[in-house]
């Protein structure tokens, strides 16, 4: 089991910092057939081989994967477009 731990601040309120944790997860979704949705203030999502989750709060979002042997060969690949993507969208 490989794990993905990112934590990025962020300065927008709460809302918009959950719409842009939404965007990032429809990203995943599209790229690599992630299934998700909200509970609260975390975004859940899983796919064969990974889940995790993005929490969400006034000061910072943090995204957390959890990947299986398998898709643990990816780990580079969805790294590097999260912290694409909370680099352009959450700074």
């Amino acid at each position: 089991m490989s794990t993905i731990d990112i934590r990025k601040e962020h300065r927008f309120d709460l809302e918009q910092a959950q719409q842009v944790a939404d965007d990032l997860a429809r990203d995943l979704a599209e790229k690599f057939s992630v299934d998700y949705g909200w509970e609260g203030d975390v975004l859940h999502f899983e796919r064969s081989g990974c889940d995790g989750h993005i929490e969400v709060d006034e000061q910072c979002v943090h995204v957390v994967a959890r990947l299986d042997f398998f898709a643990s060969f990816l780990k580079p690949a969805v790294e590097k477009e999260i912290h694409r993507y909370l680099d352009e969208h959450f700074t």
